[in-house]
């Protein structure tokens, strides 16, 4: 895991190594052990890299990494988890013991499609001096970040959005366009970003940057086009070939030179990875949970690391130190932070580091198998509770997805909304000709989740730690996709109370007459405390409601006279919130988008 930085010109710029050199030290957190710096040698290719050791300590697996004589240099993020299968495979004189070496030498001598054979989280950059060509890739699922800017002279690349203002070639423009899209969505879909001009690579894709900045962005992994809906199926071959997919993924992620631990939250993602990983470890587990004096989990979380004898670590975190870490994150995260958690985990994180480097996460157990009931039912709800609605589904299901409602943001933004446009009228498209149980699915996995993994990254990162994510292991989600059965996923407790549920909202019935992630409880029954599995889904618990008269203070001395907030209105927004039933992060939201745009647009970065 480590920090990645780079740059091309077409015409000279000055002071091309210091610019590399600050590029390299914005991203310090998230390589604390090593730091690299190659130039071409007609010096008109620069990549930096900032280390964090994970695979083969030595240092000779440092980066910017080489082969050939320098006919192919690499600056890699990530981890490849088959990289000793991969090496066998590939018949080459390997110098080192590093996944970094593995996944050049396949690419140089195979081709970039031959990335499709990595098991992995990665982000990277590949410079074939013989072309002179510099490839860029993403993972499949948007694990590990990338983003770029490209002008006329130049071309420039990182894994934070701050290491391409710290090349001082580019200005940071406030792109107003996208606080529609951050309100409703809590995070930026690919390929923007807060800033104009700065996009993300999208996941699953690679792109080619030619010497003379020509790019071209080709995809190598998509969803598979199978969504399996048959009524016909043996549940036990299903669910023995589910758990053999878990335990590999877990497995997978276990592969490191470093202590390895995991988040313990007490909810069935978070426990299952640990009792996964605790039956497989060599050493007693070290475990992590954070909660608040009024607000935690702690009990459920000691069962289950009672149960598999963990190194267990409460955190609890106060108020005042919450909001004291705001602005903090915003800085590292380069916008404003999308859930509340995201600090805590920041802080459970800096904690962890005093024991491992590698943490394993529960992101994405909720895509797999339809985890949020109360969305993922909404095509049942659609037919018999909005039947003689005139919407179409999709209006129906963005209305109950989206965070804060439209009505809000129409009547208190006085900014554009042009990618609320734009994103409307492609997912319709997409949801054409397909089952809409199919659609929810899909649209978690190719939008809902990257918010998920921006949030799991950085704040992690910022305490110099990897986290791994085995929910999104791209062959489970193909498996889940082709292999388990919709019923399956999100099951009724009987044929009568599905009947029971015709003509009630799913925000009634959910967990009560189905059971969402089916197949994840039936294994969790396996590992865990049965109250852990029966017990109704929680999300990451911040108490900002009970902090609302604290936030309405903090907002009364920010959001006064903005540009980008209608003006005279600012009571009626307190009033607003007050009644929604996310009364807390949606001021919370608000008061985000301008704490960071002060920070962040208040100063020249060009030098």
């Amino acid at each position: 895991m480590c920090g990645i930085n780079g740059f091309l010109f077409r015409n000279i710029i000055s002071n091309p190594e210091y610019r590399i050199e600050k590029m390299n030290a914005s991203l310090a957190h998230r390589g604390p052990d090593a730091e690299g710096i190659f130039v071409s040698s007609e010096k008109r290719v620069y990549l930096g890299q900032r280390r964090l050791a994970i695979v083969d300590l030595d240092a000779r697996s440092n980066q910017p990494f080489s082969l050939d004589n320098e006919k192919a240099v690499i600056t890699f993020n990530g981890e490849v988890y088959n990289y000793r299968d991969l090496r066998e495979k590939l018949h080459y004189s390997f110098s080192t013991q590093s996944d970094t070496e593995v996944l050049l030498a396949g690419i140089y001598n195979k081709g970039i499609e031959w990335l499709r054979n990595c098991n992995g989280m990665f982000a990277f950059a590949i410079y074939d001096s013989e072309r002179r060509i510099v490839t860029l890739a993403r993972d499949r699922l948007g694990i590990k970040p990338l983003y770029y800017y490209k002008d006329d002279d130049v071309f420039v690349f990182s894994s934070e959005i701050k290491g391409i203002l710290n090349s001082g070639l580019v200005d940071a423009v406030f792109n107003e366009d996208v606080i529609d899209e951050y309100l409703g969505n809590r995070y930026i879909r690919e390929p923007y970003t807060f800033f104009k001009e700065i996009y993300q690579l999208p996941a699953g894709c690679y792109m080619t940057v030619t010497e003379d900045l020509e790019i071209d962005v080709k995809r190598y992994w998509n969803l598979p086009k199978e969504f399996n809906m048959s009524n016909f199926y043996d549940e036990s071959i299903v669910y023995n070939g589910f758990k053999k997919e878990i335990d590999k993924a877990i497995k997978r992620r276990m592969v490191a030179d470093v202590n390895v631990g995991t988040y313990l939250s007490g909810g069935v993602d978070s426990s299952i990875i640990t009792a996964v990983t605790s039956i497989n470890s060599k050493i007693p587990l070290n475990t992590y949970t954070i909660g608040f004096p009024e607000l935690n989990e702690f009990e459920y979380a000691r069962m289950v690391a009672d149960r598999y004898g963990t190194n267990h670590h409460e955190i609890v975190m106060e108020d005042k130190s919450y909001f004291d870490m705001l602005e903090e994150i915003i800085k590292y995260k380069d916008s404003p932070l999308g859930v509340p958690n995201e600090i805590p985990l920041a802080q459970m994180s800096k904690k962890l580091k005093q024991d491992i480097t590698v943490v394993l996460s529960g992101e994405g157990a909720d895509e797999l198998l339809g985890g949020y009931g109360r969305i993922f039912r909404s095509p049942f709800d659609y037919c018999n509770v909005d039947k003689s609605s005139r919407r179409s589904f999709y209006e129906y299901f963005i209305e109950k997805y989206e965070y804060v409602p439209r009505i809000i943001r129409d009547k208190y933004l006085n900014v554009g909304k042009p990618l609320r446009e734009e994103f409307d009228n492609m997912i319709k498209n997409q949801f054409e000709g397909r089952d809409n149980e199919e659609n929810v699915f899909r649209f978690f996995h190719n939008y809902h989740v990257k918010g998920l993994l921006q949030r799991v990254d950085i704040t992690t990162m910022y305490a110099s730690v990897e986290a791994r994510v085995p929910f999104l292991d791209h062959e489970l989600v193909e498996y889940c996709y082709t292999h388990v059965p919709y019923k399956l996923k999100l099951k009724w407790n009987s044929d009568e109370e599905m009947k029971l549920a015709r003509n009630k909202s799913a925000s009634w019935y959910s967990e009560i007459l189905d059971k969402p992630k089916y197949l994840m409880r039936r294994y969790a029954l396996e590992l865990l405390p049965e109250i852990i599995v029966t017990r109704k889904k929680v999300g990451f618990p911040v108490p900002l409601d009970d902090w609302f008269p604290k936030m309405e203070k903090i907002s009364m001395n920010l959001l006064q006279e903005i540009n980008w907030i209608n003006k005279n209105i600012i009571i009626e927004l307190y009033k607003d919130c007050k009644n929604s039933e996310r009364a807390g992060q949606i001021l919370w939201m608000f008061i985000n988008v301008e704490l960071f745009r002060r920070l962040y647009f208040n100063r020249n970065w060009r030098y």
